[in-house]
């Protein structure tokens, strides 16, 4: 497995400012690794310590198993010396967990998130089964669980999370309900919303796996490394976090990316364009934080 972190030696790939990367695709909607590759260089040049790829940002609900394993392993090859590599291997169903989890791990990802469980909402002790078998095909490479209750319709409270902590294997967890977002005993709490990521770091988490550090990474770097400076940068960044959500993800992040001049591509659908009004709010925030000098109109 490639050694990786020039960001940070002493860091591991469960810590930090992590990019849920875009997954950008060629015009005829095949998967573009080439661009991918230059998006994630530049990523991690600007103020990530690592990527996430094949997440729900990265458009993992319509990417074949064999897209899922070509994306992790070329940025595994590519830049997995610059930055940690984590490859999303979620799945409802968990034969299928696992066996997206064991091709992530042949393809040198240096760790996985794994999402709840959607639609069929398990219940507890289905839960703990259901990760168990993620970590065992994960074979101790560390696995990120990943709490978004608004996407699968099913909260892992604390006290279940407090539990699966206790499986081998499992490290992390990224929280996308901040109304929760507390520590755990044995995993690193990671934020998963841009919006907590000035909470979650103030109460002693361990990082945040983003979406605007696709366009302001430098910004959330300093947030993670000066937290006298985090509330302000915070404040300046929360019309940012606003547009790049005011419809479904990641619409606005392509879009925004698009604008500033990175080759993206289009989305799968369900997925569509940006609509006029919505590219407007995008094109705005852009230049309220000046990032639009030079760039291509989009």
């Amino acid at each position: 497995m490639p050694r990786f972190l020039r960001n940070s030696p002493a860091m591991g790939p469960t810590q930090g400012i992590l990019t849920a990367m875009v997954t950008p695709f060629a015009p005829a909607g095949s998967l573009n690794e080439e661009a991918a590759v230059a998006l994630g260089r530049h990523l991690l040049a600007n103020g990530s310590h690592g990527l996430v790829v094949g997440g729900t940002t990265g458009e993992s609900a319509t990417l074949s198993d064999d897209e899922q394993e070509a994306l992790a392993r070329v940025m595994v090859a590519e830049l997995g010396d610059q930055g940690a590599i984590v490859a999303g291997t979620g799945s409802n169903d968990t034969r299928h967990a696992a066996h997206l989890t064991e091709r992530a791990v042949e393809a040198g990802a240096h760790a996985v998130l794994s999402v709840t469980p959607y639609y069929n909402k398990p219940n507890r002790r289905g839960l703990v089964r259901h990760f168990e078998e993620v970590a065992r095909a994960a074979g101790g490479v560390p696995v990120i669980l990943y709490n978004i209750p608004g996407r699968t319709a099913l909260n892992m409270p604390p006290d279940l999370l407090a539990e699966l902590a206790q499986i081998d294997g499992i490290e992390a967890v990224k929280q996308a309900n901040g109304a929760e977002l507390q520590l755990i005993d044995g995993l690193h709490l990671l934020a998963g919303d841009d919006n907590t990521l000035a909470r979650c770091l103030d109460i002693g988490g361990h990082g945040g796996i983003c979406v605007a550090s696709h366009i302001v990474g430098n910004e959330m770097r300093r947030m993670y490394e000066e937290p006298g400076e985090r509330a302000e940068i915070d404040a300046s960044l929360r019309d940012v976090y606003e547009v790049l959500f005011c419809t479904a993800s990641p619409i606005p992040v392509k879009t925004a990316l698009a604008m500033l001049g990175h080759d993206v591509g289009g989305l799968r659908l369900p997925m569509v364009e940006a609509g006029d009004e919505e590219r407007e709010l995008i094109r705005g925030m852009l230049a309220r934080h000046r990032l639009l000098s030079g760039a291509p109109a989009g």
